[in-house]
Order: structure tokens, then C-alpha cells, then sequence
């Protein structure tokens, strides 16, 4: 019988890719969801669907009984809520829990999904040695992934955690089902909603090679060590412009001003207070483009063989699965 593992987050986009890896290298996967869980990105993969809550240390110990492996893929992704806090609550309860039932059920390694949101971005492309605070993260969602990734580093230095730490920069690719912010930039630029853009860059991967990193990480990954699996630096004028080439349309090119942009922001989030639904604009994005989020992958390409394919790829992958799926009207 082959290894199991568990991964959680698995039918979400980075998850969903995980898992697949996982499956095309011969793994027993269980795919880690809670009930009411959109099963389209698994719908035809061969693994073991499990109910279960990762903030629930009960639930996580039941998933991984018998599991050589973990991957925890599962966050809450958004820059806004209703309620902050329930950001932070998810993402730094979910890893607290789920790090514990893998100490109590005995994994034999771990892969751990953090984000380079809680790296500190430079005037340049910067490694995992760029290390944030509480005090200078900007917004909710990066603060938790911060508070979130130095529990699971004091659980490996204090508890023994076997984990490997990964920190993917901004993926793109199929099976962004949500779609996650980048993935709306994606569907409103190649809908003509984007003719505008700020002076801001980011680092772009393709969600499949993000996926072979996390295999990489367990397969080469040396416990405790945290590796960035980012692809290519592009200011975000660049990346709109290749979805306008790609979809036909012509590429913006006006350039804004951040401040006018505050009272927009502001606007937008106090309408998603009264609809629940995340606005396109929020104040802490543009507080976070005031800085180009640039990042090496030098370490995962030295310890662990890491390569990423040009982010246009991703891109295309992108728009051609948002319209072979209904988002692109």
C-alpha cells in the first residue's frame, strides 16, 4: 500500500494542486474538507475525501491517523472581512490545531504552507532572511499568515515539529475556483474592467510548479528551513498588459495615483459591509502596492532543484480555465 497523506486545503487552488502531484507521484491522498466543501476541483482525482475542520484538533488527529505525511495547504485567503479578526482566528488557530494532531498522531514529516506575505518586501527581489514583524505587516490577512508561521516555527524549535516551511509567492494557473484576489485581477482585466493600473510589481508562479515545490520540500527539505517557490518579478502595468494581449484586448494605460484611490476603497468596503461580498478594492491593497513584492527562489533552487516556468503560462492557464468555467462573461 502506498503512503498516505493528508492534505488540507485540497480543494482549493493550491491545495487542489498539491494533491494532484501528490497523486501523480503515486501517494494515497486524502483530501482534507469540510462538509459543504465545492468538490469541483477533486471531482475526478483518485483520493480519499475526509471531513474535518482544520482548526479542530480532534478532527485533524482522526484525519492523519495512520498518515506518514501533512501538507497544510488550508488558509483563509482574503484581504477583507467583516470581521477581521475571524482572518487571523482561522489562520493561526487552523495551524496551531493542525501542527498539534500531527505531533499527537506522529507524522513522520510535514509541509507547511506559509506565504510570502509575512517576508518584508525591499527595494529589490528579497530571500527568507527579509523577516516582518507584528508592528510592520500591513493588513489582516498577512499579519495572520505572519503570527501563524512563527507558531509553527516555535512548535518545530520547542515541540519537535518535523515541518519544512514553504512560502509561495503569488500563483496563477487553472482550478482558481474562488477565485483568490489575484484571480479576480485576472477575470476583471480580461473582461476590459481593469483600463487603469498603480505603479506596483509582484512576483508571479504558476500553481503547478508551486504544487512540484511542496514535493520538493518534503523530498529534499531540511526541518525548519523556510524556501520561497516564486517565479518571475513583474510590475503589475506588465502583467495586465499580457492578459489584455492574451484576451484580445487593448492593455491599459493610464497610470493612477494611490491617494484619490483611499475614498474608492473606502466606499467599496463600507457597501461590503452591508453585502458580505469582499470588495475589489481595499485600503490595506493599497497600502500593500506602495511596495513591489519581489522575491528570490536562489534557496529552493539550491537546496531542492526548484525551477519555475515563465509566469505567462500561468496566465494563459488562468484565462483558459476562467472561461472554459463560466467567469469570463
Amino acid at each position: 500500500m502506498s503512503d498516505t497523506v493528508l492534505v488540507t486545503g485540497a480543494t482549493g487552488f493550491v491545495g487542489s494542486a498539491v494533491a494532484r502531484a501528490l497523486v501523480a507521484r503515486g501517494f494515497h491522498v486524502r483530501a482534507l474538507m469540510r462538509a459543504n466543501a465545492n468538490r469541483l476541483n477533486i471531482a475526478r482525482l483518485d483520493c480519499e475525501p475526509v471531513i474535518g475542520d482544520m482548526r479542530d484538533c480532534a478532527s485533524m488527529t482522526a484525519a492523519l491517523k495512520g498518515a506518514r505525511y501533512l501538507f497544510h495547504v488550508a488558509a483563509d485567503y482574503r484581504l477583507w472581512a467583516r470581521d477581521p479578526q475571524e482572518i487571523e482566528r482561522n489562520n493561526l488557530e487552523g495551524a496551531r490545531a493542525t501542527m498539534a494532531a500531527a505531533l499527537a498522531a506522529g507524522v513522520e514529516r510535514v509541509v507547511y504552507t506559509s506565504s510570502v506575505a509575512a517576508l518584508k518586501p525591499g527595494g529589490s527581489a528579497v530571500d527568507e532572511t527579509a523577516r516582518h514583524t507584528p508592528q510592520t505587516v500591513i493588513g489582516t490577512y498577512k499579519r495572520s499568515k505572519l503570527l501563524a508561521e512563527r507558531e509553527v516555527e516555535r512548535m518545530i524549535a520547542q515541540e519537535g515539529l518535523p515541518a519544512v516551511i514553504v512560502a509561495p509567492s503569488t500563483p496563477v494557473g487553472q482550478r482558481d475556483i474562488k477565485p483568490t484576489p489575484t484571480g479576480r485581477i485576472i477575470v476583471e482585466a480580461a473582461a476590459g474592467r481593469m483600463p487603469a493600473f498603480v505603479d506596483t510589481g509582484l512576483n508571479l508562479v504558476h500553481v503547478d510548479d508551486v504544487a512540484e515545490g511542496h514535493i520538493l520540500a518534503l523530498e529534499r527539505g531540511r526541518v525548519g528551513e523556510n524556501y520561497i517557490l516564486g517565479g518571475h518579478d513583474v510590475m503589475l502595468r506588465q502583467m495586465l498588459g499580457d492578459i489584455a494581449f492574451l484576451s484580445g484586448r487593448r492593455p491599459p494605460t493610464i497610470k493612477l495615483p494611490r491617494a484619490p484611490l483611499f475614498p474608492l476603497a473606502w466606499a467599496a468596503e463600507a457597501a461590503a459591509r452591508v453585502t458580505g461580498k469582499e470588495p475589489f478594492l481595499t485600503a490595506d491593497a493599497l497600502r500593500m502596492s506602495r511596495h513591489r513584492m519581489f522575491f528570490s527562489s536562489a534557496k529552493a533552487e539550491r537546496e531542492l532543484g526548484y525551477k519555475a516556468r515563465h509566469y505567462r503560462q500561468g496566465l494563459e492557464d488562468a484565462l483558459a480555465w476562467f472561461a472554459q468555467n463560466g467567469y469570463l462573461k
